[in-house]
């Protein structure tokens, strides 16, 4: 699963899978969408606190959030899209692939 509420746990996902993990904004339940962007229906939310595995990135929609404004989506999973303003991932730009 791309979320994880332990940092221990995170940490073993990284490893074992080789994909980055980064937490979410404290105090946000980030939407998760089936596409890049605001006009994607929202199919999970994740909760307080979670992490999520990030999987190649893409732009989409503009979101403005607690780590800035950006267009900048990440794949957490199949069809899975989580605004990069949710995640904090130390930088403004890409952390992972550009998504094909």
């Amino acid at each position: 699963m791309s979320v994880e509420n332990d940092s221990s746990q995170a940490q073993g996902l990284t490893a074992t899978s080789g994909l980055p993990t980064y937490p979410l904004a404290p105090g946000h339940r980030v939407n998760v969408r089936n596409g890049p962007g605001t006009n994607y229906s929202v199919v999970e939310t994740l909760p307080l606190g979670g992490y999520v595995t990030i999987r190649c990135q893409c732009p989409g929609t503009t979101v403005s959030g607690p780590y800035g404004t950006t267009n900048l989506w990440d794949c957490i999973g199949n069809n899975r899209f989580v605004s990069d303003a949710y995640v904090k991932t130390g930088t403004d730009g890409y952390v992972a692939g550009r998504c094909d």
